[in-house]
């Protein structure tokens, strides 16, 4: 039964009774084109559900679970990425292109069976969001969170030049020597890329204990594949990515969010706003692309007024 991971909800309107299918708690596997990914699906609340999307590629929902205290108002769903995480891990390069991704997407979402889905893409995350709704339309999603998002390559890599060009002239000159030569995976080009990391991607230490993730691992094998050695070094299939030009018919409510000292850099996610219509956008303060584990509250708090918004509860 294709819904069988769903809930049907009775709901009455004067005479109108609708059937409103939500996904139930648990855990499992969804085969999609490729192999089984593992989900989860957190909380019971009356809200429309909201999918976690996460980074990399080749990243892992495990950090995600950071947004289970939304659960008393919607269901939480995240899933790993085929490849990655607890999902299955087939070696077949092919798999690793933004087409079958999207392709999967659809998949869990016509498993969970819900209705309608707000869309919550980190990083890739919100590339895989971006690609999904601007090939497949919105028919069952609800709003987009898109957060750090890749949107597009090209302008990904200017701003990852701009701020390489502000790390001390040392560390730039150790990055492009190996870049260069060849030579990413050496010890010296991997010191001299975390401090790029500590400025721009982590940026201090997380506020909240986001569980054990050692059952559910990242897979370098697909982020080398489709993006390349370090967050600021394209060569993978994803580097001529860009949705930039299909942003303006996003036809459903769209949020960004980026944080101040992001390598998404707030200045890039302005621009991003500005194509998508009625979008509103938020910058988290003092943190960079890990915002979601380093202002939890705040990154929480940020998304629960905007799906209030969305679905007409917000007191404001």
């Amino acid at each position: 039964m294709k819904n069988s991971l769903a809930v049907l909800t009775l709901i009455s309107l004067g005479q109108i009774v609708f059937a409103e299918q939500k996904p139930e708690p648990g855990q499992g596997f969804i085969q999609v084109p490729g192999g089984p990914v593992w989900y989860e699906v957190v909380g019971t609340g009356d809200g429309i559900p909201v999918v976690a999307l996460h980074g990399g590629p080749g990243g892992t929902s495990c950090g995600y679970s950071l947004l289970d205290k939304l659960g008393d108002q919607r269901p939480v769903i995240r899933y790993d990425q085929l490849g990655t995480g607890r999902s299955g891990r087939p070696a077949d390069l092919s798999l690793w292109e933004t087409d079958r991704f999207v392709e999967a997407l659809g998949v869990v979402l016509d498993e969970l069976g819900a209705d309608k889905y707000h869309l919550l893409g980190h990083s890739w995350g919100g590339a895989l969001a971006g690609a999904y709704v601007t090939t497949k339309g919105t028919d069952r999603i609800a709003s987009i969170i898109f957060s750090s998002p890749l949107l597009s390559t090209p302008m990904w890599i200017a701003d990852a030049n701009l701020l390489r060009s502000q790390l001390p002239e040392d560390v730039q000159a150790t990055l492009t020597k190996h870049e260069e030569a060849g030579t990413t995976d050496s010890e010296e080009y991997k010191e001299a890329s975390k401090v790029f990391y500590d400025r721009h991607v982590s940026r201090g230490e997380p506020k909240e204990d986001r569980g054990d993730c050692s059952d559910a691992p990242w897979n370098p094998v697909i982020y080398n594949y489709m993006w390349g050695p370090t967050e600021f070094h394209a060569t993978g299939n994803l580097s001529d990515f860009d949705v930039t030009g299909r942003l303006g018919d996003i036809d459903v409510p769209v949020l960004y969010i980026t944080g101040e000292f992001d390598e998404a850099r707030p200045e890039t996610v302005a621009r991003f706003q500005q194509l998508t219509p009625g979008a509103q956008f938020v910058v988290i303060k003092g943190v960079a692309h890990a915002s979601m584990s380093r202002a939890p509250d705040t990154y929480r708090q940020t998304l629960e007024k905007f799906l209030d918004w969305v679905e007409g509860t917000s007191e404001e």
